[in-house]
Parts: structure tokens; sequence; C-alpha cells
């Protein structure tokens, strides 16, 4: 006998943003959800290090065409999910004049922006006022603080009714459930064939000198930058993208590469206060797009790479319309560690 989508209950190993996205999305459907998550407090992976850029077209620079097309519904479903979190300020791609190339390089490969010059960069952003000549304005896109919206995921599921047990190893069906949903990212390297990791770092500084409105993104051949503000003078700054599964702290190198980058940018950063730094893996398939696909009896959803916040909502629906098709698994009798 099949159920009703308010019949099933649907255990999610992982609380990151997949994992959180698709409890939410799921809980939304009707479904009775509840969650492990093998740290001790939710979204402790790559979306703590995330800058929270829902940038469709700009991401589609270097990704494939499905990183646009799925991306496009992100701002939106965020916004609904969790109002007053998405501030849709668009973001603001410059270089400076010797590595204009490279502006025109990421025009051909984008769409959705318009140039601005030099008077243009000055109204969108004061302070970058004559630093450059030109730029490409993508009015479309958004950003959002990962961290607040994670925390603000949770609390709004535990309201809800989910259940979460943090510090908890589960990776088979427990108890009374009809799908496991396998949403533990990085977690999942050397489990899940051709998942492999990206290791990312970033920066946060603080100073009352400069204010921003949006994400900036600075080319360069050597060494591209985003820069994305977080209020209160603070600013999250990211760079690197690393094909290593060493998820340990941000060396010496990068940390000077992230500060002279950010200096690049606007030269007050040189002076702003370090309030944080660190490293996290981002899952990746070997074309960097993520998958919802059933390995046995479990649904997996992995391989976010660097678009966990702006490919979840999409991947989430999948995943959803995936277990509403799917007749459930064999009700186990084990129990959840």
């Amino acid at each position: 006998m099949w159920l009703r989508a308010s019949d099933m209950r649907i255990f999610i190993h992982g609380a990151g943003v997949a994992g959180l996205v698709v409890a939410h999305e799921l809980t939304r459907q009707g479904h009775e959800v509840e969650v492990a998550e093998r740290k001790g407090s939710v979204g402790q992976g790559a979306s703590w290090f995330a800058g929270g850029m829902l940038a469709p077209w700009c991401e589609r620079e270097n990704a494939s065409e499905i990183v646009l097309t799925k991306g496009l519904m992100a701002a939106d479903w965020w916004e609904s999910a969790l109002p007053g979190t998405v501030i849709r300020h668009g973001t603001l791609v410059v270089a400076h004049p010797r590595d204009a190339g490279e502006l025109t390089r990421f025009a051909a490969r984008t769409s959705g922006y318009k140039w601005v010059d030099e008077g243009g960069i000055a109204a969108l952003e004061p302070a970058l006022a004559g630093r450059f000549r030109n730029g490409l304005y993508f009015q479309g896109e958004a950003h959002l603080d990962p961290r607040a919206a994670v925390m603000g995921l949770y609390n709004t599921l535990k309201n809800q009714g989910v259940m979460f047990f943090l510090d908890t190893f589960a990776d088979f069906l427990p108890l009374g459930f009809d799908h496991l949903i396998d949403c533990t990212g990085a977690a999942a390297i050397g489990q899940v064939d051709e998942l492999r990791g990206v290791r990312g770092e970033m920066l946060y500084l603080q100073t009352s000198e400069i204010s921003l409105s949006r994400p900036v993104r600075l080319l360069h051949p050597r060494y591209p930058l985003y820069v994305v503000p977080r209020g209160q003078g603070q600013f999250m700054v990211g760079a690197t993208m690393i094909e290593s599964n060493d998820g340990g702290p941000v060396t010496a190198r990068s940390l000077m590469e992230l500060v002279s980058a950010a200096c690049a940018l606007h030269p007050t950063f040189g002076e702003a206060s370090v309030l944080e730094f660190g490293a996290g893996i981002r899952p990746a398939f070997l074309d960097n797009v993520p998958q919802v696909q059933w390995r046995g009896d479990t649904l997996h959803i992995n391989g976010m790479y660097r678009h966990g916040f702006l490919l979840a909502p999409a991947m989430a629906q999948q995943a959803a319309v995936m277990i509403s098709n799917r007749q459930p698994a064999a009700r186990s009798a084990s129990r959840c560690a």
C-alpha cells in the first residue's frame, strides 16, 4: 500500500544547509521529519564558512547551466522560509585597470548584468569611488548571512515539532521510519563514488572605516576575491578553492593572500580587526554539480560544492518529489544510537 505524503515518516542524517532545507521542505509538504547530526550543533560543516551569496548569474562564470537555472529560485525560497533574511542589493564585480581583461572574460561567461562606469560604481558603493573604472552589476542577485539562516531554519523546524538528535551517529533507518535521507556532506567522502573535497578558506574582518551594501567580487588572475558585508562593520572575505580533503587550520600563506586581496579592493581593510578565520571542506562531484539520487534504500543529497545556499532549495524540492514517488522501505527494527 502506498502512503500519502502526510503519512510518511522520514529520518534525515545531517544538519548542514542541505539537511535543514530538505527538512523544511518535507515538513511543509506534510511529512513527519526527524534529524540526526553527528556534531554537537547544526550547520558546523561547510555551511558555517559559506559566503551566503545567492548569485546564480555570477556563479555561471565557472559552473554549468544547471547552477543558473536551479539557483534562480533560491532567493525567493529563503525569503519565504525566513522572512527578512534575504538582502536583495545585487552583486558588484570589479577589476583594476591592469586586469580589465578579467572583467571582459567574466562578462563573456555570464549574463544578467549591466556594465557600470566609475560613476556607476560610486553610486552603488561610495566607498569604492575612484578605485575602479568599470564593473558589472548583477541587479537580480542577493545574499544572506549563512549562520543566521542555518540557526533560523533550525529554530523554525524545532518550533514546528521536528526532533533533532545532536552528537548522534546514525547511518541506518531507525525504528518506525519510511525513508532515510543522507545529507552528511563531506563526511561521505570515501563512501560515495566520485565525491571529493574542495577546501575553502575564509576570513572575518571588522572595521567602521568602510561600508558596503552588497557582495563585491574583485577579479584577479591569481587571487579572485569576494567580500560580503555582514552588518555592524563586519565583512566575510573568501577566495580559495583548493583540491584537498584537509580540513585543518588556515595556512599563513592563505591568510596573507586573503588580507592582501582584501586590501587590493580597499586599503582600509589593512587596518581592520581580524575576528575569525577558518576553513571548510566542500563536497563536490567531478562536474561540481550536486546530486540527489537513491543508493539502495537511502536518498543521498550531496555535492553542493560552493553552491550550498544557492542550490539547496532546488535539491530539496527534487528530493521531495523523489520521496513521494518511491514506495516506503520496510520498517527497520534498528534503533537510533
